[in-house]
């Protein structure tokens, strides 16, 4: 594929439903720019086909599991005791999402 245009990130917009103005067209296709930018560079790496891609960013990531073990808890009343605001046996937190 070629370099993006505007015309395909208005199309792409359009099929997302999320329209775009002028400059936020613009604003995308800059981004593209710096992206391929990145890729040409990366490109560049002696023998990066040869790279074998990771699975996760910790493959030789050793870890044991311990048994699951039922131990006491706390009393909730002991437990909303340092809350700020509790109504009932619930933490009142302050509304995030509109």
């Amino acid at each position: 594929m070629g370099k993006f245009t505007k015309e395909m990130v208005d199309d792409y917009a359009d099929k997302l439903l999320i329209g775009l103005t002028p400059e936020e067209n613009k604003m995308v296709l800059d981004e593209f720019e710096a992206i391929d930018k990145s890729i040409d560079v990366i490109n560049e790496i002696p023998n990066i086909s040869e790279v074998i891609p990771m699975t996760h960013a910790l493959d030789d990531f050793a870890f044991e599991l311990r048994e699951d073990i039922a131990e006491e808890s706390i009393p909730i009343d002991e437990a909303l005791r340092n809350a700020g605001g509790v109504e009932g046996r619930e933490i009142e937190v302050p509304k995030v999402v509109d």
